[in-house]
């Protein structure tokens, strides 16, 4: 194994590999975005397969690729990253006082002499917001912390006094299931 490179330009992703001590290098991905699938769970696979896939055509064999994306489902739902203030209280609302689901998918992926191996998992976290005053809400957005995060709340911020449970990986939440990765990877460099 050469080296390990995160195909995401998420500086939350980057510093849960960090903390974790993982030694790697970042290469954004200029992946197509447009989401085929119809179900979270496979969202996500083709997503971060996507963005591995992108990456490790532009390197040599032997490096580790990890690709990954995140999506936040209310009701069977997607919240995106709020597309302005208005959007963000309307997705912040919608989650006030509710469950909601936070999916995220990464493709490992590496290149051998015998071809590619491609390793993918989904981590799925429910979270549990209490409920939040408009002005609440508003303060929040004030802050321009909810502008660039998916369902419009960072749990490893500001938002972390709305969250009164979470079921799953809290990594998951911020953009990682660092646990799960370190495992998987761990397994595949075994079985090299």
């Amino acid at each position: 194994m050469k080296k390990i490179i995160l195909a995401s330009a998420s500086p939350r992703r980057r510093e849960l590999l960090k903390q974790a001590g993982f030694s790697f290098e970042v290469m954004v991905s200029q992946a197509d975005e447009t989401i085929t699938e119809k179900t979270p769970e496979a969202m996500v696979k083709e997503l971060s397969g996507r963005k591995a896939r992108a990456v490790a055509q532009a390197l040599a064999k032997g490096n580790l690729v990890i690709g990954a994306d995140t999506l936040v489902v209310m009701d069977g739902r997607i919240l995106g990253k709020p597309t302005d203030e208005i959007d963000a209280f309307r997705m912040l609302k919608e989650l006030s006082g509710h469950t909601h689901q936070v999916y995220t998918g990464v493709t490992l992926l590496g290149e051998t002499d015998e071809g590619r191996v491609e390793k993918v998992f989904v981590e799925k976290t429910d979270v549990t917001m209490y409920p939040m005053t408009d002005e609440e809400i508003q303060a929040y957005i004030g802050t321009g912390e909810p502008m660039d995060k998916a369902g419009a709340y960072g749990i490893q911020g500001r938002a972390a006094v709305f969250v009164k449970e979470i079921k799953g990986d809290y990594n998951n939440v911020v953009g990682l299931p660092i646990a799960r990765l370190y495992q998987e990877i761990r397994e595949w460099l075994m079985e090299e």
